[in-house]
């Protein structure tokens, strides 16, 4: 049971590092907050010492800041989590959770609604959902043949539904209208609009999510060893593969319905995490979820650092995108 000890000491490490990204967060910001605002959280959290902080403060953390760093953290662990069953899952460290149109189902649910006017609670984070669930489970029908579905039709067929999907989105912005700057926005990866109703509606699904993954943990590394290897060592593999792949659909689908589309953060952190960790998805998974929460806290502090906010979308693509290059200049392509 040596992998126990692994991933309790690599998550325990991670969740202070993650507690510790986020303490420093919440004083960064547009809106200058007292002195020794870290400080001054660290005794009200241990010693109950809340007349440290003034009410401006409390007002600003508990309503603005706090959500978002949450939300931000809740994502991230979403996407490193389904980032690392679909590279494990491909077996391709190229691969991340838009693969096979998750995100791409999302964004035309989510723009149609914006570019239609559609007013109607939680329309968007609706739209979005449904959008990329229907588009996962398009691609996996389209893909499957006499209850056999080959990786490689799958990733064809996630490819051409993306293409579809993308000229879609494309028409929807042309028929915006006034609605054309949210859409973009949309688009681009955000979490100012964060709140604690996201919250309690993304944290269960996640850790419910993550969860029943973590129980295929073995049947994934199984997998990792290529389908016929897997099914020697009793794997259901077709079962196994749709199970894996519905639920890191769901994954991912919630987190983009309130965050929008935030690109590389389920490519970049599960390839470092196996890079530090190694390749047993029993350690892999909770630490890539773990540091890809990490990551999009620091990534989402960065957007908002300064006068004027950009989306988070476009700090995680600045980072992640050389970061794909380097893989395909190192690592001599996606078959590697």
């Amino acid at each position: 049971m040596r992998y126990i000890h692994r991933v309790t000491v690599w998550s325990l490490a991670l969740t202070t590092l993650l507690i510790l990204v986020s303490l420093v967060s919440s004083g960064i910001g547009p809106v200058k907050l007292s002195s020794n605002l870290f400080l001054k959280i660290l005794l009200t959290i241990f010693f109950g010492e809340a007349n440290l902080l003034t009410p401006t403060d409390m007002t600003i953390l508990v309503t603005l800041r706090l959500p978002r760093i949450i939300l931000a953290a809740i994502v991230g662990f979403a996407l490193g989590a389904a980032g690392t069953v679909m590279q494990g899952f491909f077996r391709n460290p190229m691969a991340d959770p838009s693969i096979i149109g998750v995100s791409a189902g999302a964004a035309t649910g989510a723009v149609a609604v914006i570019a239609f006017g559609i007013s109607i609670p939680f329309g968007i984070e609706i739209a979005a959902i449904i959008g990329a669930l229907v588009a996962a489970f398009f691609v996996f029908y389209v893909s499957t043949k006499n209850n056999h579905t080959p990786v490689a039709t799958l990733l064809l067929a996630g490819i051409a539904v993306q293409t579809f999907l993308g000229a879609i989105v494309s028409l929807l912005l042309l028929l915006s209208g006034e609605n054309l700057r949210q859409a973009i926005f949309w688009l681009m990866g955000h979490l100012h609009t964060a709140n604690w109703v996201d919250i309690a509606f993304t944290l269960p699904l996640v850790l419910l999510g993550f969860s029943f993954l973590f129980l295929f943990t073995q049947d994934l590394n199984a997998l990792y060893l290529g389908e016929e290897s897997a099914h020697s060592l009793g794997v259901n593999v077709e079962q196994t593969k749709r199970i894996l792949l519905g639920v890191s659909s769901i994954l991912t689908a919630v987190a983009v319905s309130v965050s929008g589309v935030i690109g590389f953060v389920g490519l970049i952190i599960p390839h470092i995490m196996r890079i530090l960790v190694g390749p047993d998805h029993r350690i892999l998974l909770p630490t890539s979820a773990l540091a890809g929460a990490i990551f999009l806290v620091v990534a989402d502090t960065v957007a908002r650092y300064g006068a004027a906010e950009v989306p988070v979308g476009i700090v995680t693509a600045l980072v992640g995108a050389p970061f794909f290059i380097y893989l395909l200049r190192n690592k001599g392509g996606p078959a590697s």
